[in-house]
């Protein structure tokens, strides 16, 4: 691992410590040496994992940074040729702007975990920036719900489409979402979120003592059953779907046009899976062992896990190019063949 000038100079100082001490107490090496060996062997796991985590963390935040940038531009141009009385292209276009927001906020986490390792910006701004870590997050689970049980009143036959009755009931609608979301939700969060504890105004994103509160507690584990029991439910009916439209699709389903949008709407639930649901099951754990200092470390990797959603929209774009459906008609014969 390569390690920054900072880090080879805490490492310098943590030798120097160990020397000295051991200058101290070599008189006494019968009582001392317990304590020496215990923080040998305690402090410089520490120091590296805490390394790794916060690596971990950068390169995430840097490709979402920069992937989902790619993907907001691609998408907002396919969007032009869409219908813009849809209820799905409101969902998307509202998605692009969410993911535009958030990414916003993304350079401040890239400064604070590589480049200054202090927060700088004051602890409001703190708040605001991890409160729309949240945000993008709930609302992400939002659009995607709203996307799918269209789709799937479509592919019943319930409904043959699903569209506003003019522009301005669109913008209505996602109006009344951002009001609820950034006028009350965003200003409550950022007033009451950082009241049960002390915390430093040199760190950011370290808000765990607030689970400490029972309504808290009590509000995180209804909204893991929530996500947990629509992950189980989307993904229990998509699959159903999918299997129904491959029996009755004749011939090969990879060059049918339904099966591919299934497939799509498989893509909004394999993004919940991945980036959502491991944050979910693992704060159950973290809720109960709150003390445990190194879960606060593993919880923020799930945290920065859930960003990855903003690639969402360039695998959408990558998926609907017939370039992409073309190489993996051939990938299959290639293996069908094999």
């Amino acid at each position: 691992m390569n390690y920054t000038k900072s880090d080879r100079d805490l490492q310098n100082l943590f030798g120097k410590i160990i020397e000295s001490k051991r200058e101290i107490y070599r008189t006494m090496p019968e009582e001392t040496t317990p304590f020496l060996n215990e923080f040998e062997t305690t402090s410089q796991p520490s120091i590296i994992h805490s390394d790794i985590a916060r690596y971990t963390m950068i390169t995430i935040y840097t490709v979402v940074f920069i992937g989902g940038t790619i993907g907001a531009i691609a998408m907002s141009f396919l969007l032009v040729k869409m219908n813009t009385l849809s209820v799905t292209t409101a969902a998307i276009v509202n998605l692009v702007v969410l993911h535009s927001l958030f990414l916003l906020t993304v350079p401040f986490r890239l400064y604070y975990y590589y480049i200054n390792q202090k927060w700088i910006f004051g602890f409001a701004f703190c708040k605001a920036v991890s409160a729309m870590m949240h945000i993008h997050m709930y609302l992400t689970l939002l659009f995607y719900i709203i996307t799918l049980i269209i789709r799937w009143l479509i592919f019943f036959q319930w409904k043959d489409k699903v569209e506003f009755y003019r522009k301005l009931h669109a913008v209505a609608a996602s109006a009344t979402v951002w009001i609820v979301a950034i006028v009350f939700v965003l200003p409550v969060f950022i007033a009451r979120y950082g009241k049960s504890g002390e915390y430093g105004n040199t760190t950011c994103f370290t808000f765990q003592q607030e689970l400490k509160n029972p309504n808290v507690k009590a509000l995180n584990y209804v909204i893991i059953a929530v996500v947990t029991a629509i992950t189980c439910v989307f993904l229990g009916l998509q699959v159903f779907i999918i299997l129904k439209v491959v029996k009755k699709l004749p011939g090969s389903v990879w060059s049918h046009q339904e099966f591919w949008a299934q497939i799509k709407s498989l893509m909004f639930i394999s993004v919940i899976i991945i980036c959502f649901l491991p944050y979910h099951l693992f704060r159950i754990y973290y809720i109960q062992h709150i003390e445990e200092k190194q879960l606060a470390t593993y919880n923020d990797i799930c945290l920065s896990i859930t960003a990855i959603s903003c690639l969402d929209l360039l695998s959408f774009v990558i998926s609907g190019n017939r370039f992409f459906k073309q190489k993996i008609i051939m990938l299959r014969d290639k293996l069908a063949c094999c």
